[in-house]
Parts: structure tokens; sequence; C-alpha cells
């Protein structure tokens, strides 16, 4: 039987591997042994962050909704509350995005909010009227 050299596969693996490490601090990028350890931890970091960017974005959208709420004398949960029984079926996203952008446009929809929301509803009338 002929003998098998399989240097080339393993090079080309170890080399695709250091690509991929280019860049990292010290031994970190150089040698195969931490390149692959390093890259295994970033790799797994990147997998859970992936899933944390969208739970970090949805408190962001919250944190404005709430702050231009609060411009409007309202609470988050009282804005989403009326906003929920006036049938308005903007996600957290779109609202923050107004809030930021489009005061006017998040001022309308807290009024609408306001509305229809019982004890406020009133504060709404009489704050109309004047």
């Amino acid at each position: 039987m002929s003998r098998v050299k399989r240097g080339r596969t393993a090079l080309r693996r170890r080399k695709r591997l250091l690509k991929e490490a280019k860049g990292y601090y010290g031994a970190r990028g150089k040698t195969y042994r931490k390149a692959r350890e390093t890259l295994l931890r970033a790799w797994s970091f990147s997998y859970r962050d992936r899933k944390v960017k969208k739970r970090t974005m949805r408190s962001l959208w919250i944190v404005r909704i709430n702050a231009a709420a609060r411009l409007a004398n309202l609470s988050y949960s009282e804005f989403m509350g009326g906003l929920k029984k006036a049938g308005i079926e903007l996600d957290r996203k779109v609202l923050a995005d107004m809030a930021v952008h489009d005061q006017k446009g998040f001022e309308q929809i807290a009024e609408i909010a306001r509305k229809h929301l019982p004890h406020r509803a009133e504060e709404a009338v009489s704050t109309a009227a004047n």
C-alpha cells in the first residue's frame, strides 16, 4: 500500500481558522491552539448575544416609549393599555421610532390612548375644553 500524506488537509484547516482569528492580540491570532480556543469562545458569545441583542433592543424601545408617554402625562402601562383598548396595533419598535422622530404624531396617539382609559377620559375632556 502506498503512503498517504495528509499535511495538506490539516494545513488548510489550520490556515482557515487562523485567518478567522486575524487581528486577535498576541498568540491568540498567531498560534493554532490559542486561536482555536479563542474562536470557540467568540462563536459561543456571538450565538448567545444574537439572542441578547433582541432583548436589549426591546428594553430600549420601552424606555423611549415610557419617556415620551410621560411627556404626555401617561405612564408606560397606561399608554400601552389605552392603545390596546383603542385597538391600535403598533409595535414597540414603531412607537419608539415615533417617540424620537415624530413627537406630534406620538402625542396624537397618546391622546387616543388617554381617551380609552376609564379614569383618564374625563381629564382628556377637561384639557380639550380649556
